[in-house]
């Protein structure tokens, strides 16, 4: 039973992180941290899915194991962030306080993206790999 529910929890986060990548107001990084967690509890098979996942793997491997966070995953992740806050802000939101609201949002977002660990880099490795 307790497998079951932290494959559900696991399951849910995934989805909830994977749409947090559009959204802006929902954060991706900690519900992919949770469902790392809920599969490394629950299932070998879906912890070593999600952490060899083409999208998020070396993400989330390099988030848990402190290694840090590329250059190029940073520029991705902040230009994907300001995409969809301004287009949110100016295209679906009426109310100024919204706006400030979604723009103090990406702000801080962005800081804390910028203040990761930036990824060490291996010899030969050009910068934005």
């Amino acid at each position: 039973m307790k497998r079951t529910i932290l494959m559900a929890c696991g399951f849910t986060a995934v989805g909830l992180g994977a749409a947090g990548v559009v959204l802006p107001i929902l954060p991706t990084t900690p519900f992919l941290l949770l469902a790392a967690y809920c599969f490394a509890r629950s299932s070998e098979r879906f912890h070593r899915w999600l952490l060899c996942n083409p999208v998020f793997g070396d993400y989330i491997r390099g988030y848990l194991e402190g290694l840090g966070v590329s250059l190029r995953a940073k520029i991705v992740v902040i230009t994907l962030l300001w995409i969809a806050i301004l287009v949110s802000a100016f295209a679906f939101v009426d109310v100024w306080w919204m706006r400030v609201v979604l723009l103090l949002i990406a702000a801080a977002v962005t800081v804390h993206v910028i203040l990761i660990r930036p990824k060490a880099r291996a010899c030969g490795e050009e910068s934005l790999k």
